[in-house]
């Protein structure tokens, strides 16, 4: 979302100014023209040649060039941005910002920007916590710019607590957030995710090799686009970006099947990304079970079938999206289950296509509508996956 964006980086007087630098270096990365504003200061924390390197752009600190007498027009520099990020932030600074003092270039810049500005804070944790601190951020988050919150970590005192400058690589996906459309705002989501475990006894499961990796990376396109997402998931080891998204863990098909349908109700739709399990011992054992014979037999009694429980209850105005990983017949079992499913596209991968499917961070996809519908997308990151899944599903919505 930051390709071809101009963003202005403030750099204030702190010790966390070294942090510019590498701020830059990702925002260049992503395709951002960057101009950076120094306070007289912040050269005594890292040197313009430094940020003018790698921004690729002169470094402006004064009204106007000494040496031949050109004005920096902060009118046009605000009027040029499309985001003006001030990262550090001091508290002197921050209280001028307050004020509407405008004694440095960096300053009145912030008073004509007319784009989003962000805010990222850093300094001692006393000097964070100050009653005056504390008002000035609230003030100047009514004015309408972004506070990106500091860390709790080491600070330059020597002291622990919370008063670091956030990490370059979160304030670019912070800025990258802020510009992703939000076409899901104020949409319900429930997406469920990764495998089931189905006892055989305090040892043993009946499972499959699902890793959670698709259905996490749908959670937090939704999340992204603005949606309110609710995450049902199976025994995985992965975490969230996104600490907006409302995260359940469950073990069993009949777990994830409660915890689904005690929810959908309230939902504007579901993806039903989770590999469940289809079968689970009739029996389950108090004790570990230990080898007697050489054979063993298992009986198995199907699971609670969610999907299809769910197509069955589904309004018209909620949409229903299901996957199916097939090895044969491909399209011929996903249209079928699509249809019994009720769902109003499934996702189609197959086994047969190299790094595909479980427990690999790529996958390839096909997108099958009732109508007949049918897109093929060539092999990407699960992430890029779930964008494009995510923007079938709005054309549903709008």
């Amino acid at each position: 979302m930051l390709q071809g964006k101009k963003i202005i980086l403030g750099v204030t007087g702190s010790i966390a100014a070294y942090k510019s630098a590498q701020l830059i270096r990702l925002l260049v990365k992503e395709g951002v023209e960057v101009k950076v504003v120094m306070t007289p200061l912040a050269k005594q924390f890292i040197t313009p040649l430094t940020l003018a390197t790698l921004s690729r752009n002169p470094i402006l600190v004064d009204f106007f060039n000494p040496e031949n007498g050109d004005w920096n027009s902060h009118v046009d520099l605000g009027l040029w941005a499309d985001a003006y990020v001030i990262a550090p932030a001091t508290a002197n600074s921050i209280g001028k910002m307050v004020s509407g003092v405008a004694d440095n270039l960096l300053l009145t810049t912030y008073l004509s920007a007319k784009c989003p500005v962000f805010i990222a804070p850093a300094m001692d944790l006393d000097m964070f916590g100050h009653p005056s601190t504390r008002r000035n951020l609230e003030i100047l988050k009514s004015y309408g710019n972004q506070i990106i919150e500091p860390t709790i970590g080491e600070l330059a005192s020597g002291l622990e607590g919370k008063g670091r400058m956030e990490e370059p690589e979160s304030i670019v996906r912070y800025l990258d957030n802020f510009f992703e459309p939000k076409n899901m705002l104020g949409k319900k989501v429930l997406i469920t995710a990764g495998p089931t475990y189905e006892k055989i006894d305090p040892v043993r499961f009946v499972g499959n090799y699902s890793s959670g990796k698709m259905g996490f990376a749908l959670a937090e396109v939704c999340a992204k686009q603005g949606a309110e997402v609710t995450l049902i998931t199976g025994p995985v080891h992965l975490s969230l970006k996104n600490k907006s998204i409302k995260r359940i863990d469950v073990e069993s098909a009949e777990e994830m099947y409660k915890a689904v349908l005690s929810r959908f109700e309230l939902m504007d739709g579901a993806i039903l990304c989770a590999a469940v399990a289809d079968f689970m011992p009739v029996e389950q054992a108090d004790a570990k079970l230990k080898r007697k014979t050489d054979n063993l037999t298992l009986e198995l009694k199907p699971t609670q079938d969610i999907a299809a429980k769910v197509g069955k209850i589904k309004k018209h105005e909620q949409f229903l999206v299901g996957f199916a990983l097939e090895t044969d017949n491909e399209e011929a079992n996903a249209r079928d289950k699509m249809e019994r499913k009720n769902f109003d596209f499934i996702v189609l991968n197959s086994l047969q296509d190299p790094n595909s499917g479980f427990g690999f961070d790529t996958n390839k996809i096909s997108i099958i509508h009732r109508s007949g519908l049918k897109k093929q997308y060539e092999l990407k990151n699960k992430l890029d996956v779930a964008n494009d899944i995510v923007n079938e599903i709005n054309t549903l919505i709008f």
